[in-house]
C-alpha cells in the first residue's frame, strides 16, 4: 500500500484517457501538458514524490522479495492503469529534455527516468507492455540532456534571482551591471546562450547525485533485461556510458568494478553490455568502437565527423583509463576478444591525425594494447604495420614511425613454437628498426625523412641493448637483408579489419643485398644537405651516432657535421651546434673532434642571427671559459679541454682568431670578464700553457683595467725568446694596456720596439703586430707628434734599404728576398699611420718592382697595344714573384692614401691581371683592386670585367679570391650587376673545382640573392642568349667584350650542353611560381616570337638557341611549384587548409591554361610548320616540350589545339602509346606512378623514343629494352618513396637517346 500512496501523489487518477492515448499515439516524442491544476499540485510538492514512489518501488525490484510477482496485481487492484503511469513518467521525463529546463524540472526528469527503468527491471514489465524502445532510450539520454552543457565554463554573474527564482517559465533573471572584462569575456556567447539556464554549485551536486542513482537503476536493469534483440539501444546505452566516463575527475586508480564514481559507472556499464547484449563479439564491437574515438582524443558526434579535443588533463586521464579497460577486457575474455583488439588497434593507426601530440599519445596506446596480445598476433600486427607504413597518406607513415619507436621501449620478444617460421622476423627490434625506421629515411615526403631520421637518432638513447645493436648493424661491414614491398590496399567498412590485398613481401637475397655501412652513410650525407629543413635538422640528430661510437669520428663525417654549424636555417645551426657540443663533452680527448668543434662553432659567432650568436657564445663559455682557473697541479678533464682546444686556436686552427676575437668583443660589452678571471690567466702565462694564455690574454686585457702588469712586462722582457705566435700575443697586450703603463715605462717600451722594427728581422706577423702596438703606445700620449716620428723613421729606413737594392747596379746581385720583403711590408704597414712621411721617392722604388713584364712585353713589338696602359717609367727589373707579390700590396696600401698615385696605379693593377703570369702576384693584385673599390669606386668601377674576368682564370686559388672579393663588393653596393658580370658570376656554378662551385651556390642564396630577390628572374632569359653566344637579339647580349672573354666565358655547343642546364635548373629552382609564369610568357614573346616574326633568323646558331629554349621550357624545374606536388608529399593538417590548396590548385591552372591557349599554342604551331619546311632538327625539341606541357592538359588536347587539329591527333596518339607501353611494362608504370613519379626528363624521354619510333625510320632499330632493364634494376636497388631513385633513374639515362 505504501507504492499505491505514492503513486497517488502523482494524481495519476486524475489524468485524462484521452491525454494518455496521445502520448501513446505520439511513441512519446511530444505530450500535451497535463493541466494546470496537476502541474500546480505536482509542482508544489517538488522532488520528494518521485523519490518516494522510487524508494517504494524499488522492493519490487529485487529478487529477494516474494511479492514481486504481485507488483502489477497490485497496482491495478488500486486502480492505478500501467499505460497512465508511463505516460506521465514519460512527461516529466520529456520536460528536462529543454536547455531552458529549471533546475526543479531536470531533477524531475532524472527521478522519473528511474522510476521507469526500475519499474522496467520488474519481472513482468514486458508482458505489461511497459517496454518502449523510445522511451527507454530517452530515458538514459536524459543523463546527458540534463546535464548544463556550459557548467565548465564562467558563470555569468546574476544578482536578482537564482536558477530556481522562477521553475515556471525557466527565465534568467537580468543580469547585473558588468565590467568592462566581463563584457568582453560574454560578449561572443550572448546570443547562444540567451534561453540556457546557468547553475549554482549546489545545484550541479544535486544533479549530479540523482544521475548517480539513474545510473545505478540502468546497470540493476542491464543486469536483468537483455537487449540482444534491440541493437539501437545497446547503441545508445554505449554512447551514454562513454560520456560518463569523463564526466568527473577520478581520485587514485579506477576500479572497473567499482560503483562509486560516474566514470566508474559508465566502464561497468559497458562491461555489462560486452558480457550478454549481443551475438559474439557484436556488443564488444560496438564499445570498443565507442572508445576508439576516446584513446584518439576525439569528438564523435552521431552524424558529424569525429573532431579533435583540445588536449588536457582530463582528456588524456580518459583516454588512459579507456586503454585500461581495454586491457581489462582482453584480460577477462583472452582469446575472444583479440580479433576485436586487433580491429581496434588497426583504426587507431587508420584514423591518426597528423599533429605531434595526438601521434605520440596514439603510439602510447597501441603500445600498451599490444602488450596483451600473443607473439603470433603480435607479429601479424607488425607485419600489417609495415605495410601500412608505405601508404600514400603522410599521417600514416608518420604515425607507423611512432609506433615503432614506442614498441622499441618495450622488452623484445623471445619467439615461440607457436610463431610460425615466416612471421619471426617481425618479432625482432632488428625488423623495426632496419624495415620500419631505416626504411623511411629517403621518402618522398620531407617530414617523414626527418621523423624517421630522429627516431633513429633516439634509438642510442633507449635502455634496450638490441635496439642499440640494430643501429650498429646499419654501420657496419656486414650486409644486411632490408625487405621491401609492392602493395594494392583496401580498406574494408567502418570497424572492420583493414586489409592489404596482394601484398607481396620482396625479401632481397645476397644477389641484392648491399654494403649498409656504404649505402647508409651515404644516405646520411644526402640528409645532412637535404632541401628541407626539418631534414636537416634530424639528420644532424643522427650524428649522435658518432658519440656512441656507432660510426667512425673521421673527419670527413666530422666536417659533415660542423658544416651544418653554418646551415641557412637558423634551427639547423642551433641543432648542430649543440650536436657539436654534446660529441666533444662525451669525446674530450680526441683532437679530430676537438677540431671539428672549434671549426663548427667559432666561425658563428658571426652569424646574421643574434640567437645563433647566443648559442655559439654559450658553446664557447660552456666549453672554454667556464673552465679557466687560477694555475693549480692538478686539472679535471673539463679544464684540460679547454686548454687543449685553445692551444689548437694557436696552432692548427690560427685562422679562426678573427672569429674567436669577435666573441671577446660581444663578451666585453656585457662586461663579462672580471680582474680576477684575467689574473688568474696570468698566471698561466709562465707555465707550459703559455702561448694559448697570452692569446686568451690578448683578447680581454683590454676590458679589465685592473691587472698585474708586473707579470705582463716580465712577459715583454722574454719576448725575445718567444715564438712568433706569443711574441703578436704579448706585443698585443702591450698595446691593451698602454694607457694604463706611466710613461716612463711607455718610452722604454717605445725604444725597445723601435729597435726590433728598425732592423726588419721578425717574420712579417710580428712585424704587423709591432707597427700596430707602436701606434696604440704613441696614441695613448694623446699626440700624432711621437706616431709621425716614429712611423716616419720606419719609412725613412725602408726607403734607404729598398735604394740601395734597387737602384743599384748591383743591388741585384746579392739580394736577399726575406729582407727585401720585410722592408716592403714595414713600408706598407708603417705608411698607413703617416701619409704625410711618404714622398715621392718612395712611389717610384715601389713601382719599380713591377715593370719587369710589362716592358718585357712592350719590347717584343707587340702590334696592338691593350686598352690599359702600365706603368713604363722605369727600366725594366728582374725581381723574384715573391718580392713583386709583395710589392703590389705595398703599392695597394700606399694608393689608400694617395688618390693621385692610385688614378695611375690601378690601369696597371688592371694590365697586370690580363698578361701576368705569376700566381702570387695576380692574386694579390685582385685584392688590391678591390680594396681599391671601396675607397675609389668611381675610379676602379670601369676595370671590374678585368677583375671578373679571373672569376674563368686557370689558376684555382685566383678563381675563388675573385668570387669572395666580388662578393663582398656587390653585397655592399659598391658594385652593381652590370653588364656580363652576371652571366661570368653564375658560370662559377660550373666550375671544375667542387668547393668553389659550391662556395658560389652559397653566396648566391645566402648572400645575394637575400638583398635582390628579382636578380635571378630578371637575368634568365639573358643567360640563355649569352651562354650560347648568340648576338643577333636586339636587346640581349649586347654588352661591350673583347674576343678573349667571349671564347673564356662560351657555354656553346653541344659539349656543354650539360653544363648550361646546370645553371639554368638553378636559377629555376630558385625562382616564385610567380616568376616563373612571367618567365614563360616572356620567353614565348621575345624568343620564339622572335622566330616566327623574322626578327631572329633560323640559322645554326639561331637553332642552337631556339633547341635549348624548348628543353628549358621542357624542365620541371620550370612548372609552378604548386602544380608539381606529388602524392604522398607533405599534405595541409586541417581540412580547410587542404581544401584551399585544391582551390588553389584550380584557380592557377586555369589561369596557366588561358595563357597557353592565348600565348603560347599560336606561337608554338608557328614555329612547328616553319620547322616541318626548314626540316630542322629543333622540331625533337618542341614536339618534347609539347608532350611534356600537354600532360597536364590530357583530356583537353581537341579544345587546346583546336588551330591545329593534326598536330592534336599526334599528341593524342604519342600520349596513348606511352600509357599503352605503361601497361605492358607494370614495373616500369609503378615506378611512373603518382606515388613516385620520375622526374620530368625521363618522362620527356619516353615520348621522345615514341616520337622517333613513328617518324624516324632510322631510329627504329633502337630497343626500349634498355629503359626497362634499367627500370627494374631500379626498383631491386631503391625503397619506395625514394628521392634518392628519382635522381639516380634520370642518372641512369643520361645516355639514351632522346628521339629524333
Amino acid at each position: 500500500m505504501e507504492l499505491v500512496n505514492a503513486l497517488e501523489l502523482l494524481q495519476i487518477n486524475a489524468v485524462s484517457k484521452g491525454w494518455v492515448d496521445s502520448v501513446w499515439d505520439a511513441e512519446f516524442v511530444d505530450a500535451e501538458p497535463l493541466g494546470p491544476a496537476l502541474e500546480e499540485n505536482t509542482s508544489g510538492k517538488g522532488t520528494d514524490v518521485f523519490r518516494q514512489v522510487y524508494k517504494r518501488l524499488l522492493p519490487f525490484s529485487s529478487d529477494e522479495q516474494g511479492n514481486v510477482q504481485n507488483v502489477w496485481m497490485v497496482l491495478g487492484e488500486s486502480g492505478i492503469p500501467i499505460k497512465t503511469l508511463v505516460a506521465v513518467l514519460s512527461y516529466y521525463i520529456l520536460g528536462g529534455k529543454s536547455t531552458t529546463a529549471t533546475v526543479e524540472q531536470r531533477l524531475k526528469a532524472l527521478q522519473a527516468a528511474s522510476v521507469y527503468l526500475l519499474l522496467l527491471k520488474v519481472p513482468g514489465s514486458v508482458a505489461n507492455q511497459v517496454f518502449h524502445q523510445v522511451l527507454f532510450e530517452a530515458s538514459i539520454e536524459i543523463i546527458l540532456k540534463c546535464w548544463p552543457k556550459e557548467s565548465g565554463k564562467k558563470r555569468k554573474k546574476e544578482t536578482a534571482k537564482s536558477s530556481q527564482g522562477d521553475a515556471r517559465c525557466g527565465k534568467r533573471a537580468k543580469p547585473a551591471r558588468k565590467d568592462q572584462e566581463e563584457m568582453d569575456l560574454d560578449e561572443d556567447d550572448e546570443e547562444d546562450h540567451e534561453g540556457e539556464m546557468f547553475f549554482s554549485a549546489q545545484d550541479l551536486v544535486k544533479l549530479r547525485n540523482e544521475i548517480e542513482t539513474l545510473v545505478k537503476t540502468l546497470l540493476g536493469f542491464l543486469k536483468t533485461f537483455s537487449l540482444k534483440d534491440r541493437p539501437q539501444s545497446v547503441e545508445n546505452c554505449i554512447r551514454i556510458f562513454t560520456e560518463l566516463t569523463n564526466f568527473e575527475p577520478v581520485v587514485g586508480e579506477i576500479s572497473f568494478s567499482g560503483l562509486e564514481t560516474l566514470p566508474e559507472l559508465g566502464f561497468h556499464g559497458l562491461w555489462l553490455l560486452c558480457l550478454s547484449h549481443g551475438e559474439g563479439n557484436e556488443c564488444l564491437r560496438r564499445v570498443f568502437h565507442r572508445l576508439l574515438y576516446v584513446i584518439l582524443m576525439m569528438r564523435k558526434g552521431e552524424m558529424t565527423k569525429p573532431s579533435l579535443l583540445v588536449i588536457s588533463q582530463a582528456v588524456v586521464a580518459t583516454r588512459n583509463y579507456a586503454i585500461s579497460f581495454v586491457c581489462h577486457v582482453v584480460d577477462q575474455k583472452k582469446e575472444a576478444a583479440l580479433p576485436v583488439l586487433k580491429i581496434l588497434l588497426q583504426h587507431i593507426c587508420h584514423q591518426m591525425v597528423e599533429k605531434t601530440e595526438y601521434r605520440t599519445h596514439g603510439a602510447q596506446a597501441v603500445s600498451r594494447l599490444l602488450a596483451k596480445v600473443p607473439n603470433t598476433e603480435y607479429a601479424t600486427f607488425i607485419k600489417w604495420l609495415f605495410a601500412y607504413s608505405i601508404k600514400t597518406k603522410v599521417a600514416y607513415r608518420m604515425f607507423a614511425l611512432d609506433v615503432a619507436m614506442a614498441l622499441l621501449e618495450q622488452s623484445e620478444r623471445d619467439p615461440d613454437s607457436l610463431v610460425p617460421a615466416e612471421l619471426g622476423t617481425f618479432l625482432t627490434h632488428r625488423f623495426l628498426v632496419q624495415n620500419l625506421l631505416f626504411g623511411r629515411r629517403s621518402d618522398i615526403s620531407p617530414t617523414v625523412r626527418a621523423h624517421a631520421l630522429h627516431c633513429l637518432s633516439r634509438c642510442l638513447e633507449l635502455d634496450s641493448p638490441n635496439t642499440t645493436k640494430c643501429v650498429q648493424e646499419l654501420f657496419s661491414a656486414s650486409k644486411c637483408l632490408i625487405q621491401r614491398s609492392i602493395l594494392t590496399q583496401k580498406t574494408a567498412l567502418p570497424f572492420k579489419t583493414i586489409e592489404n590485398t596482394n601484398a607481396k613481401i620482396l625479401v632481397i637475397t645476397d644477389a641484392f643485398a648491399f654494403n649498409t655501412a656504404q649505402e647508409t652513410m651515404g644516405v646520411l650525407k644526402r640528409r645532412v644537405s637535404d632541401s628541407k629543413t626539418n631534414v636537416r635538422k634530424a639528420a644532424i640528430e643522427v650524428t649522435s651516432l658518432l658519440k656512441h661510437s656507432v660510426i667512425m669520428c673521421s673527419e670527413e663525417n666530422l666536417t659533415l657535421l660542423s658544416e651544418r654549424c653554418r646551415d641557412p636555417a637558423v634551427s639547423v645551426k642551433k641543432k648542430a651546434l649543440q650536436c657539436l657540443t654534446d660529441l666533444l663533452v662525451a669525446c674530450p680527448d680526441r683532437s679530430l673532434v676537438q677540431v671539428a668543434w672549434l671549426r663548427g662553432v667559432i666561425v658563428v659567432v658571426v652569424d646574421s642571427e643574434s640567437s645563433v650568436q647566443e648559442k655559439a657564445l654559450e658553446c664557447l663559455d660552456m666549453v672554454i671559459i667556464e673552465h679557466i682557473k687560477a694555475r693549480r697541479t692538478f686539472e679535471d678533464t673539463a679544464q684540460k679541454l679547454a686548454w687543449d682546444l685553445l692551444e689548437l686556436l694557436c696552432d692548427q686552427c690560427r685562422d679562426l682568431s678573427r672569429y674567436f676575437s669577435k666573441a671577446f668583443i660581444l663578451w666585453s660589452q656585457q662586461k663579462k670578464f672580471t680582474s680576477s678571471f684575467v689574473n688568474s690567466l696570468i698566471t698561466h702565462t709562465k707555465s707550459s700553457h703559455s702561448t694559448p694564455a697570452w692569446m686568451l690574454l690578448s683578447k680581454v686585457a683590454g676590458s679589465c683595467p685592473s691587472l698585474h702588469y708586473e707579470t705582463i712586462l716580465d712577459g715583454w722582457e722574454k719576448m725575445i725568446k718567444m715564438d712568433v705566435n706569443t711574441s703578436c700575443h704579448i706585443m698585443s697586450v702591450m698595446g691593451d694596456v698602454a694607457s694604463h703603463l706611466n710613461e716612463d715605462t711607455r718610452h722604454r717600451v717605445i725604444e725597445d720596439l723601435m729597435t726590433l722594427l728598425k732592423c726588419c728581422e721578425m717574420p712579417l706577423e710580428v712585424i704587423h703586430a709591432g707597427v700596430d702596438t707602436l701606434c696604440r703606445l704613441c696614441r695613448a700620449e694623446n699626440t700624432e707628434e711621437n706616431l709621425n716620428k716614429h712611423c716616419g723613421e720606419l719609412v725613412s729606413i725602408c726607403e734607404s734599404y729598398l735604394s740601395s737594392v734597387i737602384l743599384n747596379e748591383r743591388g741585384a746581385e746579392n739580394l736577399n728576398e726575406d729582407m727585401v720583403v720585410k722592408h716592403l711590408y714595414t713600408l706598407g704597414t708603417a705608411s698607413l699611420h703617416c701619409p704625410s712621411q711618404v714622398g715621392k721617392r718612395v712611389f717610384l722604388l715601389v713601382q719599380s718592382v713591377l715593370t719587369s713584364s710589362v716592358e718585357l712585353l712592350t719590347a717584343e713589338g707587340t702590334k696592338e697595344l691593350p686598352a690599359t696602359q702600365p706603368l713604363s717609367q722605369f727600366k725594366p727589373t728582374s725581381m723574384p714573384t715573391v718580392v713583386r707579390a709583395q710589392a703590389v700590396a705595398t703599392l695597394g696600401k700606399l694608393c689608400l692614401q694617395h688618390e693621385n698615385l692610385a688614378n695611375r696605379c690601378v690601369p696597371a693593377f688592371a694590365r697586370e691581371l690580363e698578361v701576368g703570369q705569376e700566381l702570387a702576384v695576380r692574386s694579390n693584385v685582385v685584392v688590391v683592386l678591390c680594396d681599391l673599390c671601396v675607397r675609389y669606386t668611381n675610379t676602379v668601377t670601369r676595370y671590374i670585367p678585368n677583375i671578373s674576368a679571373c672569376l674563368r682564370d686557370p689558376e684555382g686559388s685566383i678563381r675563388e679570391k675573385a668570387l669572395i672579393m666580388l662578393t663582398n663588393l656587390l653585397q655592399e653596393e659598391f658594385v652593381k650587376w652590370k653588364d656580363s658580370l652576371f652571366f661570368r658570376y653564375v658560370a662559377v656554378l660550373v666550375d671544375p673545382d667542387p668547393e668553389i662551385a659550391s662556395l658560389c651556390e652559397y653566396c648566391l642564396l645566402d648572400r645575394l640573392l637575400k638583398k635582390n630577390p628579382l636578380m635571378f628572374s630578371q637575368h634568365f632569359i639573358e643567360c640563355i642568349f649569352h651562354f650560347n653566344s648568340y648576338n643577333n637579339h636586339k636587346k640581349y647580349n649586347k654588352f661591350p667584350q673583347t674576343d678573349g672573354e667571349k671564347a673564356r666565358f662560351s657555354l656553346k655547343g653541344a659539349q656543354n650542353k650539360v653544363k648550361r642546364f646546370k645553371i639554368y635548373k638553378f636559377l629555376l629552382e630558385h625562382f616564385t611560381d610567380e616568376q616563373r609564369f612571367n618567365t614563360t610568357s616572356r620567353i614565348s614573346k621575345e624568343v620564339l616570337a622572335g622566330f616566327v616574326d623574322g626578327e631572329l633568323p633560323l640559322d645554326a646558331d639561331g637553332a642552337e638557341l631556339l633547341a635549348d629554349t624548348f628543353d628549358v621550357l621542357s624542365l620541371r624545374e620550370m612548372k609552378l611549384s604548386s602544380m608539381t606536388a606529388q602524392d604522398g608529399a607533405d599534405e595541409p593538417q586541417d581540412e580547410q587548409a587542404a581544401v584551399v590548396k585544391v582551390i588553389q590548385k584550380k584557380l592557377v591552372s586555369q589561369v596557366q591554361k588561358k595563357n597557353f591557349i592565348e600565348n603560347v599554342i599560336p606561337i608554338v604551331i608557328a614555329l612547328k610548320s616553319m620547322l616541318e619546311e626548314e626540316r630542322s632538327p629543333v622540331l625533337r625539341h618542341l614536339m618534347g616540350y609539347l608532350q611534356v606541357t600537354t600532360q597536364d592538359y590530357r583530356n583537353e588536347l581537341k579544345e587546346v589545339f583546336a588551330a591545329d587539329e593534326q598536330l592534336a591527333a599526334e599528341l593524342e596518339f604519342n600520349l596513348r602509346l606511352y600509357e599503352q607501353h605503361q601497361q605492358e611494362e607494370p614495373l616500369t608504370s609503378f615506378i611512373l606512378s603518382k606515388t613516385d613519379e620520375a622526374p620530368a626528363s625521363v618522362v620527356r624521354r619516353h615520348h621522345l623514343y615514341y616520337c622517333s619510333t613513328q617518324h624516324s625510320p632510322a631510329k627504329k632499330n633502337y630497343s626500349f629494352l634498355k629503359i626497362s632493364t634499367l627500370c627494374s634494376d631500379y626498383f631491386f636497388a631503391h625503397s619506395w618513396h625514394s628521392l634518392e631513385c628519382q635522381e639516380w633513374f634520370s642518372n641512369s639515362l643520361e645516355g639514351v637517346p632522346r628521339g629524333f
